[in-house]
């Protein structure tokens, strides 16, 4: 016997739409990472956590603020302030602009400050321009830093430092462990 149900396409879930929303809600539970249709109308994988995506041909000027994890593919200008969430700058991702996360992980373009509360990770096609701010850094063989960086334990700001490195003067250069700072 014939059933419709059959010939549905295997590994897609279905996306019924809400009749109040209008907005797509998935039959099932899926752990598939979502995905985004680029430009050429293929499906392309995003970050599996990422709630939100700037996919590739947006362009976006101005602040971005949130507390979601977010993939950018597009363009960027201004500031990403995401606090406890993370940021993923995608491939094809141009950002210029300061970004704040709890994990940044950089796969395109970044020119700007970022603020990596817990890791910053650098794909081997990643390029960042600016300082780096975190307590973990990773950089893969053939990504570019050209900057800044501060890594280590305490998250210290200016005016902490010049006391530590006073008090660090006076205790005959005596140097605080966790805290590594380097100019490339």
């Amino acid at each position: 016997m014939w059933r419709k149900e059959e010939q549905k396409s295997q590994g897609v879930p279905e996306m019924p739409v809400s009749q109040a929303a209008g907005i797509p809600q998935p039959s099932t539970p899926s752990s598939a990472p979502p995905v985004s249709i680029g430009a050429t109308g293929s499906a392309l994988p995003v970050s599996p956590r990422a709630a939100a995506c700037i996919s590739q041909g947006i362009r976006i000027k101005g602040e971005i603020t949130g507390k979601e994890d977010l993939f950018v593919d597009g363009t960027v200008e201004g500031k990403l302030d995401l606090g406890n969430a993370s940021c993923t700058i995608g491939p094809n991702g141009k950002v210029k602009a300061d970004i704040s996360a709890r994990e940044v992980i950089v796969r395109g373009h970044v020119d700007g400050k970022i603020d990596g509360v817990e890791k910053v990770q650098l794909w081997n096609s990643g390029r960042v321009t600016g300082e780096v701010r975190t307590e973990r850094l990773a950089i893969e063989d053939g990504a570019v830093l050209r900057g800044k960086v501060e890594a280590g334990k305490p998250h210290v700001s200016g005016h902490d430092l010049r006391k530590s490195s006073n008090a660090s003067e006076k205790s005959k250069g005596n140097v605080e462990a966790g805290t590594r700072a380097a100019v490339i």
